[in-house]
């Protein structure tokens, strides 16, 4: 069965966040966060964490923003206009009006892990993603690295 990766930069170290790449012999980090270069990142901004994987692991990086749900439906989310289920509900309608299963191969995917910052998949687009790509491709096992 073929692997596919989450993870959130939250809550870990620099040291901790590559160890699990390297172990998990990633090859491919694809960023689905909206903003990827905020302060609040730390070493996960867009051109540092583009500089360390590739230094430290010869790790590819992937902006995919497309991956990412919309403003708006992220703020209602955090402002608790919209629940978790209507969150849910709102990003899987966003990444069919965006052809998001036809743009990606899975083989484009095989051993790479998706980022986001949330420290646990549980409440995390980057979870709600790869179980969508689960469902276009059957053949995937979903391993979130915490």
């Amino acid at each position: 069965m073929n692997r596919i990766f989450t993870i959130g930069f939250t809550g870990k170290t620099a040291e901790k966040f590559f160890s699990l790449i390297e172990e998990n012999n990633i090859k491919k980090l694809i960023d689905v966060r909206l903003n990827n270069v905020s302060q609040l990142a730390a070493f996960s901004k867009k051109d540092d964490l583009e500089f360390f994987l590739k230094r430290i692991l010869s790790c590819d990086y992937i902006h995919r923003p497309d991956l990412a749900p919309t403003e708006t439906i992220l703020k209602n989310y955090k402002s608790k206009i919209i629940n978790w289920d209507t969150y849910t509900d709102e990003y899987i309608k966003l990444l069919d009006s965006r052809n998001i299963a036809s743009t990606m191969r899975s083989n484009e995917i095989i051993n790479s892990v998706f980022l986001c910052s949330e420290h646990q998949p549980k409440y995390c687009h980057r979870r709600l993603l790869v179980e969508y790509f689960q469902k276009q491709w059957n053949n995937l096992k979903i391993i979130h690295l915490i």
